[in-house]
């Protein structure tokens, strides 16, 4: 792997941009698009009742064995989807304002896929035994990076509701700057005490998401354990807020169909229709990434298990170089990390169909009221004894 470094490394600037670019685009667009398709099958699930697993694509489908398994699975309605959204007739209305509504889509994906650059979702060890994060972009300020960009994409809600000319969209884009603006803020307070609490005095100062997963990975009882055992409160805080700032139920507010017929997104269809939603699902999976690198040990096992631990008993139990080969680290971290993504994913659909939606005036008191002063408390209290600890 590391030579496979060298040389990308060896390539010009713009064509390691490109192929960075395209690499985002190539896994985080798949994935988005199935959570659509995964959110039907889980609401199945918990309702009590078939998901999708009628749909049937001829030169796949009529496979003996595999095709009929796949499509009860529903695979296939994830293929027509894409397709349907796609080729889908597209009118524009003709009160809107054209530029920025059709602007507005394009503005949503963009911050959602730019935060990846710098979550770093795996690791491997270079010949001298020290674990290289793998990230497509090494920042100093990883979180800072995530929050700046990621408070974008609110634009677009707020573009495409201003844009439609048209009420329920535009109350659904300004319930969106309100909640974000709520719920940022307890957001940002959650997690300065993981920050506190890795840079001690007398270390590096470092504000990047790669520290403190090897914060996590060190030996002994402090060492070891997760953020979410060591700081609970800041992990509930934080995804508490994750729902509200990607919009998911029972935070769902700029869309709420029922008070608003659909939101932002009332007067869009077909494939610009799509885009926000996977926006959405590409927000999750980025937010969740952030959540598991600060609260659940990131590429690590499980607590107290570091990766490095996990190969070295690995290799101790079979004999085989094959556990310590660079390229096999890499990928059981990239499998360790989005299985942890995937359980985030489920347990965000698994909210969405089991708490009711929340009013909007019990929205801005949950925010104002409650989370923030428990996010104020929380810091000041972290910070006291973080100091008494460290100091």
């Amino acid at each position: 792997m590391s030579t496979l470094l060298a040389r990308f490394f060896e390539l010009p600037l713009f064509v390691q941009d490109l192929l960075k670019g395209l690499a985002v685009i190539a896994v985080v667009f798949p994935i988005a698009s199935a959570c659509s398709m995964a959110e039907r099958k889980v609401s199945a699930w918990i309702q009590g009742r078939p998901g999708p697993n009628r749909t049937v694509v001829p030169w796949l489908g009529w496979i003996p064995v595999v095709g009929p398994v796949l499509q009860r699975l529903g695979i296939f309605q994830l293929m027509a989807d894409g397709l349907k959204f796609l080729f889908k007739e597209e009118p524009v209305p003709r009160q809107v304002n054209r530029l920025y509504y059709v602007l507005a889509p394009a503005i949503a994906i963009i911050p959602a896929f730019t935060t990846v650059t710098v979550v770093p979702f795996g690791a491997y060890f270079d010949p001298q035994g020290k674990i290289i994060p793998l990230a497509l972009s090494h920042v100093d300020v990883g979180i800072l990076a995530v929050f700046a960009v990621a408070s974008l994409g609110v634009y677009s809600l707020i573009l495409a509701g201003w844009a439609s000319n048209s009420k329920y969209p535009f109350l659904g884009g300004i319930r969106a700057s309100a909640q974000l603006i709520s719920y940022e803020l307890s957001l940002t307070l959650a997690v300065v005490p993981v920050f506190l609490w890795i840079n001690a005095p007398g270390t590096g100062a470092s504000l990047s998401l790669e520290r403190a997963v090897a914060f996590q990975s060190q030996p002994g009882f402090w060492g070891g354990a997760w953020f979410v055992f060591v700081m609970p409160v800041s992990a509930l805080i934080f995804l508490i807020a994750l729902f509200a700032e990607t919009n998911r139920q029972p935070f769902d507010m700029p869309e709420s169909e029922s008070d608003l017929v659909g939101g932002f997104h009332t007067e869009y269809g077909a494939f610009k229709w799509a885009l926000f939603f996977v926006a959405e699902y590409a927000n999750m999976i980025v937010g969740s990434g952030v959540f598991i690198l600060l609260f659940l040990g990131g590429w690590n096992p499980l607590p107290w298990v570091p990766l490095s631990a996990l190969i070295g008993g690995l290799h101790h139990a079979t004999g085989w170089a094959f556990w310590i080969h660079p390229a096999v680290v890499g990928l059981l971290s990239i499998a360790i990390f989005l299985g942890k993504i995937l359980f985030l994913l489920f347990f965000f659909m698994w909210v969405r169909w089991t708490v009711p939606r929340f009013r909007y005036d019990q929205v801005m008191k949950l925010g104002w009221r409650t989370l923030l002063p428990l996010a104020v408390a929380n810091l000041i209290a972290y910070a006291i004894g973080i100091a008494f600890i460290q100091g």
